[in-house]
């Protein structure tokens, strides 16, 4: 390990890429695995939590990896494929570490941990060797001092948990998609969960949810109070927010319908009304509507919006007013690339599909999934019987109802192999 540095800061390995020694990718690092003890001697780092295909998160021994350096890790031998369980004498560093309050010994003042930096020693072992520390500020706004002391130097990175923030967690894991950083938390203990979803801003911890398993939706929300998780639910797309709804108690869902926004809260009752496997059960409603006068440069400016999914921006639904759902009568749908080939002054109505049969709310997922598959179509219009768009159903929700239950959590079957290098 020659080319390796002396010492690395653990928050600078987040989303890591990581290459064999053919420099094919092999994944990405998501946490470094140490055995914390109880006492002041420097924590041995185990090896690394790395996302490999399919969000699945194995672990990797240290004495694997060959080379630390130039933003990348370089890595050696075959990977146990079986999924990561952390032991209870493991500590995650970049989860259970950051944002702990900690004590310098010397001095008695407290500061908050930002960084942990681990190095080699001569026996090749790989060491949490420094504590980088941010003191609080006395002035408002401003950040407090920071410092980076020896471990030994410092109390409280051991022993029972206590109370935690997740600013510098979430700083050094900013970059991650929704989906990437839903699997971080999903790894966490219930309190770490907690602290993270109460630190992320609305929007942000909105577009986690809809990427985590029902378990630990129900958790969250359940932390939040009825206030914020009723705004949580408002940012959350109607199917998604639906959804989650449904496996609440019916009263605490009742209570919180009551709390959100009239209009959103009738879109997420709507949806709550059809069969879970069904066209109408997952469809969302907001799609994008345009009336028959719309031009053309209008509905690209529509599908340009960076929040919309793939395949929500792949068409707009031309229909009478009024626009939003139930619409008036359903036209037909505009697909982005025909719009891109017409001029911008032209009328939408002009360069619609009508051919495409739409869907019914009552359509079973079988058949909604022919349909689909039939005309490799991404989005699908759902009509009620007189012709009024209810919603859209899109691919990404087909293929979630297809998958296992439990396919977030990016199961595979146990490998009887010992973890190695522990």
């Amino acid at each position: 390990m020659s080319a390796t540095p002396p010492r690395v800061f653990v928050a600078r390995l987040a989303g890591m890429l990581v290459f064999d020694p053919n420099g094919d990718q092999v994944g990405r690092v998501r946490d470094v695995v140490a055995a914390v003890r109880t006492d002041t001697r420097q924590p041995r780092v185990l090896g690394l939590v790395i996302e490999v295909l399919g969000r699945r998160r194995i672990f990797l021994p240290m004495t694997r990896v060959t080379n630390v350096d130039s933003g990348q890790v370089i890595i050696t031998g075959l990977l146990n494929m079986r999924r990561f369980e952390q032991r209870p004498t493991e500590t995650l560093v970049l989860g259970e570490l950051l944002d702990r309050t900690v004590t310098i010994t010397d001095s008695g003042t407290q500061g908050v941990v930002y960084d942990v930096g681990m190095e080699q020693t001569r026996t090749r072992d790989w060491i949490l060797s420094r504590v980088a520390i941010q003191h609080g500020s006395k002035r408002f706004g401003r950040r407090g001092q920071t410092q980076v002391v020896e471990w030994s130097e410092v109390t409280g990175l051991t022993g029972a948990e206590s109370d935690q923030g997740a600013t510098h967690l979430l700083a050094a894991l900013d970059e991650m998609r929704p989906a990437d950083l839903a699997g971080v938390i999903h790894e966490l203990s219930p309190k770490r969960r907690h602290e993270i979803a109460a630190a992320l801003d609305d929007e942000r911890l909105a577009d986690v949810l809809e990427e985590l398993p029902e378990d630990d939706q129900v958790e969250i929300l359940g932390q939040l109070g009825s206030e914020r998780a009723a705004d949580i639910l408002e940012e959350m797309s109607p199917d998604d927010a639906a959804d989650l709804i449904a496996e609440l108690p019916p009263e605490t869902a009742e209570a919180l319908l009551l709390l959100m926004q009239p209009d959103e809260a009738e879109d997420v009752r709507r949806l709550l009304t059809y069969e879970e496997k069904t066209a109408g059960g997952l469809m969302t409603t907001d799609p994008v509507i345009l009336p028959p006068d719309a031009t053309v440069a209008e509905a690209l400016a529509r599908i340009r919006n960076a929040e919309l999914s793939p395949s929500l921006a792949a068409m707009v639904y031309v229909c009478r007013p009024p626009l939003e759902t139930p619409t008036g009568r359903f036209i037909g749908v505009g697909h982005f690339q025909r719009l891109l080939r017409e001029p911008p002054s032209g009328l939408v109505s002009g360069v619609i599909d009508t051919d495409l049969e739409p869907l019914r709310a009552e359509a079973p997922l079988d058949e909604v999934t022919r349909l689909m598959a039939h005309y490799n179509l991404v989005a699908s219009p759902v009509v009620d019987d007189a012709g009024h768009l209810l919603g859209v159903v899109t691919v990404d929700d087909v293929v979630d109802h297809l998958l296992p239950d439990d396919w977030r959590e990016g199961r595979v079957p146990a490998s009887p192999a010992v973890r190695d290098g522990t």
